[in-house]
């Protein structure tokens, strides 16, 4: 049992009794920390509205025992909206088929942390969702013996359900829940001991399982409005373009057609934020009409000029630009240890290895879109955004209004991966419907989603490893360049592992747009080390899951330097998990062959082995072997649901996918010719092992899929003796021709 500080003084709290028929509202802060508070920053909570959606983060009991709780946090399809109410209703101790859930609008004053990206809403919330849970099943208890004139510590709860055992006393929490408004928010309150969790460790669907399957409205392409127009934009069809003119006279006759003009997201004077980097193309043509099939037909027929604005750049030029910079001094030393010059000069063999990856598209299966309703005075917008707080200003300032004026509403979203965190859609809607004065629908089709940018930076890695005359790593070495910013994470593994390391990193500008993909910097890195460790092994005569754990022994118990972000224990015990689970031995049998990986990020720790068999002479992946260190898991069937997508889109954008360019101009536009992994190339199991630690939940919607692609590649290369150096893997004709 952990004794807490609700921060009552600090607001953290609001008790009401304005619940019809009586009851008990508990609104908090939901991401408040039990421990600490800021209060500069925490809300003014007001009286309860009449509409739920308008009140700070709260739960509700009514008079029949039903428990509301709001989820604040955007739902990407990681499924928070399911387990962010488990962990309150797990220290309410109410039953979980007691408990309602529904999506909050966006709220800034009343909520923090309104945005879903790096894998963080379990890991922050955590803290502030248990207290909330526990407060109020602390305040149902009170008066509950005020009303049976006996001590709180008389009282037990179970499924909503006060017992004193002496009496045989019993009570719903629906029948005290008014009575409850009356007590005072306790100063302290103690939290549940994990040993004892009923609901946190247990198997629940997904409370919009039932919706999503019978197709009932829960995304933005679902939004139906009373006189809502469909909107589609057009943008320059290469980087480094401009808009001229346009002839929209011509399409305005065609049937359903409303209205044809240009828009322009990047006005001077705008403030712009990290978040709307995604608006490459600022200058578009806007065309407004009745039905989606109208307006696509218009869009083909209208006639764009389109002029040169800066340089247009050609995958290949892209790539030799790379390389260049990995023979030239680095433009950053991001770390440096011992001396490894001197070290590499007496080493007795030195290995190094250059890998490579290619801009990736998001590709999410719900293309961008989004709902805008903008008046004189107010605008009413909705759909499906990852930062609907950073939105909200860039939307204010483009529109002339003040954030009070700009409502968000979070739609359910069918995927992100990264590409929803930056807004430009949102404000492209804005803009169309303030100058079509009415409410649109906003819809990309696959060809704008897929050329618009915001794409996985290009990157490329040299590494060099010296080995002294025992097969001992004495010398680390890393360069690393990308588009918008060097892959390489300087203090992390093997940082710490070896006596002499340099990190360096080189940047490459580029007009081409890119952005955070699914484990930003990770989703390539992790594959290009693991992939040259495994080589380094090799070299050494060492076994690949031995060689890393020798090194984590090093970091662990006499580390080098201070700024390794990672704990050794916890990273060398994945290993070791999945050494055992997957009966590691290294070596092929009964024709299958196997790889391992292992990475950290996002606060969690992943080991995989793949098993690799050859049909047809080509190589496919059968089994996936995985262990995860993400500390208390909320939810056993969405986690594995998490770690088994990551690991399927890992191996299908190593294996398969890419974007190139000429002059400019993308050269896929669909998928026809973007390749996504197929359902027959996934493997056909994937076993997935938590390792029961009690530590605190850390991230999981992002950590199975970095260290996947270098099991996939180091497993090939088992198989066929030949390695894999440049992604997609597809590419390399003598393995996968």
């Amino acid at each position: 049992m952990t004794l807490i500080k609700t921060s009552y003084n600090r607001r953290s709290f609001l008790k009401t009794s304005t619940v019809a028929g009586g009851g008990f509202v508990l609104g908090f802060s939901w991401l408040a920390s039990c421990q600490t508070a800021d209060p500069v920053k925490e809300a003014i909570v007001k009286a309860m509205p009449k509409e739920w959606f308008d009140i700070n983060a709260f739960l509700k009991i009514g008079d029949t025992g039903i428990v509301t709780i709001m989820s604040p946090n955007p739902e990407i399809g990681q499924n928070v909206k399911t387990a962010m109410p488990m962990i309150v209703a797990e220290e309410l101790d109410v039953a979980w088929e007691d408990v309602v859930v529904e999506q909050a609008g966006l709220d800034t004053d009343k909520y923090t942390r309104q945005l879903a990206g790096g894998s963080q809403s379990i890991r922050q919330g955590w803290q502030g969702l248990r207290m909330a849970g526990a407060t109020a099943r602390r305040m149902l208890l009170e008066a509950t013996a005020k009303k049976w004139e006996v001590a709180v510590d008389e009282l037990t709860t179970d499924a909503g359900i006060i017992y004193h055992k002496a009496s045989g006393k019993k009570i719903g929490y629906g029948e005290i829940a008014a009575a409850a408004n009356g007590m005072t928010v306790p100063e302290e309150i103690a939290l549940k001991d994990p040993k004892d969790f009923k609901i946190i460790g247990t198997d629940r669907k997904n409370v919009d399982g039932q919706k999503i399957v019978t197709g009932q409205s829960l995304f933005g392409m679902d939004i139906q409005e009373e006189g809502m127009k469909i909107a589609m934009i057009v943008h320059p069809p290469a980087f480094g373009m401009k808009l001229k003119s346009f002839d929209g006279e011509a399409i305005k006759s065609m049937p359903g057609i409303s209205d044809v003009f240009s828009i322009n997201t990047k006005p001077e004077g705008v403030k712009l934020q990290w978040s709307d980097q995604g608006n490459v193309y600022p200058e578009l043509v806007a065309i407004v009409g009745e039905t989606t099939w109208q307006v696509m037909k218009a869009k083909k027929a209208l006639t764009v000029n389109w002029v040169p604005g800066s340089k247009a750049e050609s995958s290949a030029d892209h790539e030799a630009a790379l390389t260049k910079f990995m023979a030239q001094a680095p433009k950053e030393v991001a770390r440096k240890d011992g001396d490894p010059t001197a070290a590499f000069n007496v080493a007795t063999k030195i290995v190094e290895r250059t890998y490579s990856a290619p801009f990736l598209a998001h590709n999410t299966m719900e293309p961008m879109n989004f709902y805008a309703n903008v008046t004189a005075d107010k605008a009413e917008l909705n759909g499906p955004i990852q930062t609907p707080q950073f939105a909200r200003p860039t939307a204010a300032a483009l529109l002339g209004m003040t954030e009070d004026q700009v409502s968000i509403g979070m739609t359910r979203m069918g995927g992100g991966f990264g590409r929803r965190l930056y807004g430009n859609f949102v404000m492209e809607a804005a803009l169309i419907s303030k100058q079509a004065n009415a409410p649109v629908k906003l819809v990309y089709t696959r060809e704008d989603d897929m050329t618009q940018g915001t794409y996985r930076p290009a990157y490329k890695v040299t590494y060099r490893a010296a080995l002294d005359a025992d097969n001992n790593m004495t010398a680390f070495h890393v360069r690393g360049a990308g588009t918008h910013g060097s892959p390489v994470f300087a203090d992390r593994f093997p940082a710490g592992a070896v006596d002499n390391y340099l990190a360096e990193n080189h940047t490459k500008e580029s007009n081409i747009s890119t952005g955070a993909w699914r484990a930003p910097r990770s989703n390539f890195i992790a594959c290009a080390e693991q992939c040259f460790l495994d080589e380094v092994a090799k070299e050494a005569g060492k076994d690949p899951i031995d060689f890393r754990l020798g090194l984590f022994e090093r970091a662990a118990s006499n580390p080098v330097g201070e700024k390794n972000d990672y704990d050794a224990e916890r990273y060398a015990g994945v290993l070791k998990l999945i050494k055992d689970k997957a009966n590691w031995n290294g070596a092929s049998a009964n024709g299958v062959h196997r790889g391992v990986s292992a990475y950290f990020c996002h606060n969690s720790y992943v080991a995989q082995v793949v098993d690799v068999v050859m049909e047809d002479n080509q190589p496919k992946v059968s089994k996936v072997h995985c262990a995860v260190d993400c500390g208390i898991v909320i939810n056993p069937l969405s986690a594995k649901n998490q770690i088994e997508g990551g690991i399927i889109d890992g191996i299908g954008h190593a294996m398969f996918s890419g974007m190139t360019f000429q002059n400019g101009k993308p050269d896929q536009e669909n998928f026809d010719t973007y390749r996504l992994i197929r359902h027959a190339e996934a493997p056909a199991e994937i076993e997935t092992h938590f390792v029961d630690n009690g530590i605190d939940p850390t991230g999981l919607g992002e950590p199975s899929l970095p260290p996947i692609a270098a099991a996939v590649a180091n497993a090939i290369a088992a198989a066929t003796g030949e390695r894999l150096y440049s992604q997609p893997f597809i590419a390399n004709k003598q393995i996968l021709g």
